[in-house]
């Protein structure tokens, strides 16, 4: 459950910086690199912010919600 939930955030928080990129300023592509700089750092580390906030509220863990 959590790593479902862990995708849809991110593949959300993806999407919106993307076009608010287009459509606002080109400056929200500074958010997008820093959601994949975290995905990225996730993946040696094996820590999550994102994962750990969810448990916080409550997501049942299921896996690894941050490895790709």
């Amino acid at each position: 459950m959590l790593n479902k939930y862990f995708r849809i955030i991110v593949g959300c928080f993806i999407m919106l910086s993307a076009i608010l990129a287009m459509y606002v300023n080109i400056n929200w592509l500074w958010f997008t690199l820093f959601i994949g700089a975290n995905m990225f750092q996730s993946a040696f580390t094996k820590w999550c912010l994102l994962e750990r906030i969810l448990v916080k509220l409550g997501v049942k863990e299921g896996g690894e919600s941050c490895a790709v």
